[in-house]
């Protein structure tokens, strides 16, 4: 049997790195001669090889690829993501709660309200902060102040939209929606007054004034509150005087309170008004009420349909009053009502002190409103100076407040009314910065004296050596 001979040219090698060959001609699609060993593969099956080591890159190349790829959706994501808004948290948390005052009645209350919201606002974030650190430091920061002020996590909270919750006879929320209208965050103003001993006034301007005053004065007289003080003489002699009547009056205000007096004489210290209410406006929200913190010696009065708080006190014989409301309001008055010690402070004619400098029995000088029928003092300057300071280690104008009053009567129970009058500075005054207020020193006087002396000596020496 004859063998067909294959055609010379008709190998079928071809490099798999070479491009997939046209098909071949007719003839060479025959069968292939069948021998011993394997049969070289067809270009056809090497291109089929490389498709597929194409499709399916080496593992390393593979990861890398995987990477980028990640990159690039992880870039696509944080495009599409929310961005943390803790700041916008944190910033409502101040705005509810930079008006509150830790001293007064409520703040906890208000307080815990305000850390609820927050913390619900930083839950609402919690998952595109979840790599901000400040809003981790928020979360511990609101998890401490809730154990420090016994808050639970369950209970009403503050809104951020006064406009929603908008309450006419709250003063600090009537404010914050006419802010939030006008696109203006700044809390508002508060001011302070205070009066004690024989009279010590601090006007609203934190003006120390020591007067005489006796008889019935205005010390607050504006649209919606007056202040009326009663002073009586100390001791047979002296000038000096003390408050021994109150009388408030808070004005009608539209539907949150109806007007109501308030009457405080020595030995009767009431926790109600003259009409014996202890409120008033609506029962349940008491835009007007009376706290009796000690019995027939301490009440307090917050009226939140004006922002003001009012402290009295008896402190042995006397009464001490404290004051702290909006500035808007204390300023809010007729030019007739122009009279008012708060404000404007005591007339000249009135003044016992000199620009703030208490006149103490210094270097041998009387008191200047001393007679000489007036009884001696238990104290000396050195034993009164040691007495005060029991109670005020800080030497202010407070504590020269109580020496001076020592000096002048004799009664201790002065000591005590000069220290309950800077606790009250420092639970109403709205700027810790300004609770001391430190006298002027009485030795720049005597020392521009002395120089005037021994100026006029020398003088008159020089004038003596050429006659």
């Amino acid at each position: 049997m004859m063998r067909k001979r294959r055609k010379r040219g008709g190998r079928l090698a071809c490099p798999c790195s070479s491009p997939v060959p046209p098909p071949p001609p007719p003839e060479s699609r025959r069968p292939a001669w069948t021998g011993m060993g394997r049969a070289a593969p067809s270009c056809a099956a090497a291109g089929a090889e490389q498709r597929r080591r194409r499709l399916h890159p080496p593992p390393l190349a593979a990861l890398f690829l995987l990477f980028n790829v990640g990159l690039l959706l992880r870039t696509g994501d944080c495009q599409l993501q929310t961005p943390c808004r803790i700041q916008k948290c944190t910033t409502d948390f101040v705005s509810l709660t930079s008006h509150l005052n830790s001293a007064l009645d409520g703040f906890d209350l208000e307080f815990c309200k305000a850390l609820r919201a927050y913390s619900a606002c930083t839950y609402r974030n919690s998952k595109v902060c979840r790599g901000n650190l400040v809003y981790h430091s928020a979360v511990l920061g609101i998890s401490d102040l809730m154990s420090q002020r016994n808050c639970s996590k369950d209970g009403p909270t503050s809104s951020t939209n006064p406009e929603v919750t908008h309450d006419p006879c709250n003063y600090s929320g009537r404010i914050g929606a006419r802010e939030l209208r006008g696109g203006e965050q700044t809390p508002p103003t508060y001011l302070f007054c205070g009066l004690f001993g024989d009279p010590h006034l601090r006007t609203f301007k934190d003006h120390f004034q020591t007067c005489k005053v006796e008889g019935a004065w205005p010390l607050i007289d504006n649209n919606y509150l007056s202040v009326q003080v009663t002073n009586v003489p100390l001791v047979p002699g002296s000038s000096a005087t003390a408050t021994n009547k109150i009388t408030i009056i808070f004005k009608s205000y539209q539907d949150c309170t109806e007007q109501k007096v308030y009457q405080a004489v020595t030995d009767d210290l009431p926790a109600a008004f003259v009409d014996g209410t202890t409120s008033g406006g609506d029962s349940d929200t008491k835009s007007l009420r009376i706290v009796e913190r000690v019995s027939g010696r301490y009440v307090e009065m917050h009226a939140r349909y004006i922002g003001a708080t009012v402290f009295v006190r008896q402190v042995g014989r006397y009464l001490t009053l404290a004051i702290r409301m909006p500035e808007e309001l204390a300023m809010a008055y007729e030019e007739s009502q122009d009279l008012q010690l708060c404000v404007n402070g005591c007339p000249s004619s009135e003044r016992i002190d000199d620009s703030g400098h208490l006149p103490l029995p210094v270097m041998g000088q009387l008191l200047p409103h001393a007679a000489s029928t007036q009884p001696r003092s238990v104290y000396t300057l050195e034993s009164a100076t040691t007495k005060c300071h029991e109670k005020m280690l800080v030497k202010d104008i407070y504590f020269y407040s109580c020496v001076f009053d020592l000096l002048t009567t004799g009664d201790a129970n002065f000591t005590a009314a000069a220290h309950s009058a800077l606790q009250d500075v420092e639970a109403l005054h709205p700027r810790k910065e300004r609770w001391h207020i430190f006298p002027n020193s009485g030795n720049s006087d005597m020392g521009k004296n002395s120089k005037l002396s021994v100026s006029l000596g020398l003088v008159c020496l020089i004038l003596l050596a050429f006659l």
